[in-house]
């Protein structure tokens, strides 16, 4: 049987190779071919339709051999006689029928390997004839592309008539690849990136875990993904997309049960042809599906996760939940591609996730791409870039898409009635936003004019829309009390919302789903709004109680609580939570928190009037005033400190940024004041908070009022310049600044050497990975020469070369004062090198110095040798991941001969072989000084380092 088959793969190549212009007589018969392999063809061709209908097509057939084939009751018979009819008819026809096996691989996924085996492909002459792609599956992928397509070309995430297109307004935000324990790996540069194999955390796991702050564009990227997928743009391995919104969980009842087949095909896309015949490809091929569930955190479920039943049959009804959960744990169509979207902080188990991204919304350079986008006209988006230059807030807000789309819109509606391409200068918080927003849709919909003389009459609108803010209020508390997002007709009915209410803007048609029958459901268009008017609703009600008034403060304030008493002293993130609900996050009980303590700051006190007595709404002030007093005191006062230095250090959580977003938001002096009071540490330290840029205008309004010198630490957010803008406030307040890993660029460093060279008081400065070239790099040698207080720069991984190595070298040459220099991961060469080299001899105070991973090869390293000879300052110094070889540790090791001051000599990962460590070994006999030499992962194997195993000081 081998050597027959082997006979045929021979002959089929032969045929296949064989020169396509030589007559047709002079090649392989195509026939004998389909002959001889005739068995393995009847019983891999399961579809014969296609087959007809391509041959009908293209005039092989006529209806009557179609009629001759098909009378067979059997589909083995029947492609037995479509082969024989094939051969019939001649080679040209043989050929074609060849041919559509091959171009219909979806139908005929079992002939591949053979295909491969023999090389085949098709002559150009058959490649010129039409095939008819009848396939169920091949329609039903085609289908899928097309309803794709049709329902991303708009934007449509945000609002219900959204006229622009996807492709003329996506802007891409900034997505953050991260390990196992958070730690960020890098940057994901474009969305096909999200799939490969960089940063998986479990191989065996299936899941892709996109996290994000509300608004931050996770369901917009999941429609780029969608889109480009439909255009064949990405995953040429993914056949099926299937996309849901995990609000729809929510609806389903607790007795629901459907199956799998039901929750991919009733909610999504339904086949037209043969669905049995689709679904069973899709469990033989689960690596050809992709699926994208939108929205983890708001599933409100009071299932048990250890009570949901595990689902291997795909044909089992369960309850949804259940789908989902075994989806995503791979007891169902394991193999298949899932990628999950949910609120910063929403927990899953880790065993599930194959990769983990973070998004991080705009950067800079988005911003300005999306402002294009969104302002066609080149004069309007530079006012509009203007007006955010000079409003660093309201900049920073833009930072967040949701928040960036409704100022634009703001922007819009301002130039497209009034001529103004600008808003007024009062706005200036986030509560400021929405009020505006709600002004605007208020005014739409009742014809009203928003300006009269340029005056805005802010309380006539909200007056004539009272009636409708006071039934979306009911609407939003309602939801919010419940955990719903979704809203049914029953709902609305019954708390008497009219129909021209559902039509100002604020809310959308949501999908309708299994149990709402055929009448419309409805959500907020974001999960902010319904916050926004959740707020309101509480301010509004007459009653004045401080539990009722405060009671989301209250449950965000418990679940902060269990984090920290589950969490160990020296590693507080609240992303290790425990004995927590993962359909529960309380980001939207922050936000409610936020616009609470926006409506009741001063500045809303006339519009409040409309709706409530002045004396409740300063009781309100007054009860809202002691609680964040209190807590931010209270929060501070509980969290773990630790001595470092001459600092009292205590590190804060990120609710603790929540906090002071809310005291930011009452625009009260007098608050920011108290609560600068209760921070009695000298150093605060706010990394992994997930701070934005935003957030530092909240840092700067309470840190400004610190009667004395304070440290902050903001390694690890996003604050990137706009951040550094907004610190301006505080900036003679901090001795200490660490800003390492926040996307901050040369026009950041600016900004903070100017500030930095005003007040003279910097200790510390804290830079590494950003995205600082040699301009900044100029900068910062500034900071080095004119502050007589730094003592440590820490600036490495930026993207400094030579040029900028040379003149920070200069400056900490000229300091008698800089004591830590970290420089690892830039690019300073060996001319940077000799610029340190210059700096090192005979420095005052230089005592550590990481010149690691600089690209430093054999004549710098010399130059570093010869100049440690005359200094006497320096006592750890890493060098690791250069291109240090034996003539260079031969240098270093005459350098210990002399040098009786360092201690710490690292030289992990370079060339240095065995002659290089014994040249190093030879000089420690001179030398009592130095505590270790490091040369780990030189080339060195562990027989050679045997030899050295007497010098306890070296280590391989």
């Amino acid at each position: 049987m081998e050597e027959m088959r082997q006979e045929i793969v021979g002959e089929t190549q032969n045929f296949i190779n064989v020169n396509e212009q030589a007559p047709l007589i002079q090649r392989i018969s195509v026939i004998k071919i389909l002959n001889i392999n005739r068995e393995l063809l009847v019983s891999k061709i399961k579809n014969t339709q296609c087959i007809l209908d391509s041959l009908i097509k293209v005039e092989y057939f006529s209806n009557e051999d179609v009629e001759i084939a098909t009378q067979f009751p059997t589909q083995s018979d029947k492609v037995r006689k479509i082969l024989e009819l094939v051969a019939s008819k001649g080679e040209e026809v043989a050929e074609y029928f060849l041919f559509i096996l091959y171009q219909v691989s979806d139908a005929f996924v079992d002939l591949i390997p053979w295909f491969k085996e023999i090389h085949y492909q098709p002559s150009e002459q058959i490649k010129s004839k039409p095939v008819v792609n009848s396939d169920p599956v091949s329609q039903y992928i085609g289908k899928l592309r097309h309803e794709l397509i049709r329902d991303t070309k708009f934007m449509v995430s945000y609002a219900q008539k959204e006229e622009s297109m996807f492709e003329d307004v996506y802007a891409e935000t900034l997505i953050e690849l991260l390990d196992k324990n958070n730690d960020i790996l890098g940057n994901v540069t474009s969305t096909s990136d999200i799939f490969n194999e960089n940063g998986v955390i479990n191989e065996d796991a299936e899941t892709i875990f996109i996290t994000g702050d509300a608004g931050v564009g996770k369901s917009i990227l999941l429609q780029k993904l969608q889109n480009s997928w439909a255009k064949k743009e990405i995953g040429t391995d993914i056949k099926f997309f299937f996309r849901f919104r995990c609000r729809m969980f929510s609806t389903f009842k607790k007795e629901d049960q459907i199956s799998l087949k039901d929750l991919l095909f009733k909610y999504n896309c339904y086949p037209d042809l043969d669905l049995e015949e689709v679904f069973s490809y899709l469990l033989r091929f689960p690596q050809t599906v992709l699926f994208t569930f939108d929205g983890f955190d708001e599933i409100n479920s009071s299932f048990d996760l250890n009570s949901i039943p595990e689902v291997s049959s795909p044909y089992h009804p369960t309850h949804p939940l259940a789908l989902l959960i075994n989806l995503l744990s791979g007891k169902l169509l394991n193999g298949s591609k899932k990628i999950l979207t949910a609120r910063t902080g929403t927990e899953l188990q880790k065993k599930i996730i194959r990769k983990k991204l973070v998004l991080k919304g705009f950067s800079p350079d988005s911003l300005k791409k999306y402002t294009q986008a969104f302002f066609k006209d080149e004069a309007l988006h530079e006012q509009v870039l203007n007006h955010l230059e000079a409003n660093p807030h309201l900049c920073s807000l833009c930072s967040i898409p949701l928040f960036c789309w409704i100022i634009f819109q703001c922007f819009a509606h301002f130039q497209s009635v009034y001529g103004i391409l600008r808003l007024p200068d009062c706005y200036v918080t986030l509560t400021d936003v929405y009020l505006l927003m709600t002004e605007i849709f208020l005014s739409k919909s009742a014809k009203a004019n928003l300006l009269k003389k340029n005056n805005r009459s802010q309380t006539e609108t909200f007056c004539s829309g009272k009636s409708s803010l006071t039934s979306l209020c009911k609407l939003a508390e309602c939801g919010t009390e419940k955990g719903d997002f979704i809203f049914e007709q029953d709902e609305m009915t019954s708390l008497n919302i009219p129909e021209p209410d559902l039509k100002l803007g604020f809310l959308r048609v949501a999908s309708s789903y299994s149990g709402c029958g055929d009448q419309s459901t409805y959500e907020f268009l974001h999960i902010t709004m319904q916050s926004f008017f959740t707020a309101f609703s509480l301010v509004m009600h007459d009653a004045v109680s401080s539990k009722e008034l405060l009671k989301y403060f209250t449950l965000c304030e418990h679940t902060e609580e269990k984090q920290f008493r589950a969490l160990p002293l020296n590693c507080i993130r609240a992303s290790r939570t425990v004995e927590k609900d993962p359909f529960q996050n309380n980001e939207h009980f922050q936000f409610i928190n936020l616009f609470l303590c926006g409506l009741l700051s001063k500045t809303k006190h006339r519009l409040l009037q409309l709706f409530i007595p002045p004396s409740i709404i300063k009781k309100k002030r007054i009860l809202l005033k002691r609680y964040l007093f209190k807590t931010v005191k209270t929060h501070l006062k509980n969290l773990p400190r630790c001595k470092l230095g001459e600092f009292n250090k205590v590190q804060a959580m990120p609710q603790f940024i929540w906090m002071l977003r809310c005291i930011y938001e009452t625009q009260s002096e007098d608050m920011g004041k108290l609560a600068a009071k209760g921070i009695c540490a000298d150093y605060l330290k706010l990394t992994f908070c997930n701070a934005f840029s935003a957030d530092c205008s909240a840092i700067s309004f309470v840190l400004c009022h610190c009667r004395k010198q304070i440290a902050l630490e903001l390694d690890n957010n996003n604050v990137n310049d706009y951040g550094v803008k907004e610190l301006i406030p505080c900036f003679n307040k901090l001795n200490v600044i660490r800003l390492s890993v926040n996307m901050i660029t040369d026009f950041g460093v600016e900004i903070l050497s100017e500030e930095l060279l005003k007040h003279k008081i910097v200790t510390f400065l804290g830079l590494y990975k950003n995205q600082i070239t040699d301009a900044g790099a100029r900068l910062v040698a500034r900071v080095i020469e004119e502050c007589p207080s730094l003592k440590t720069l820490k600036i490495g991984a930026n993207k400094i070369t030579s040029e900028g190595g040379k003149i920070l070298a200069q400056a900490i040459q000229k300091s008698r004062t800089i004591f830590d220099v970290g420089m690892w991961g830039n690019s300073i060469g060996d001319e940077g090198a000799k610029a340190f080299a210059t700096a090192l001899r005979n420095h005052p105070s230089l005592t550590n110095l990481s010149l690691a991973f600089n690209g430093i090869s054999t004549e710098g390293g010399k130059c570093i040798a010869e100049a440690l000879k005359e200094n006497s300052s320096v006592r750890i110094f890493w060098l690791t991941q250069n291109e240090f070889n034996d003539e260079v540790a031969e240098n270093f090791a005459e350098m210990l001969r002399v040098n009786r001051t360092l201690t710490n000599l690292w030289l992990i990962e370079n060339k240095i072989t065995v002659q290089g460590a014994k040249f190093l070994m030879e000089a420690l006999t001179d030398n009592t000084a130095l505590k270790e030499i490091c040369l780990q992962g030189n080339p060195i194997t562990s027989e050679e380092a045997e030899a050295f195993e007497n010098e306890n000081r070296m280590f391989f």
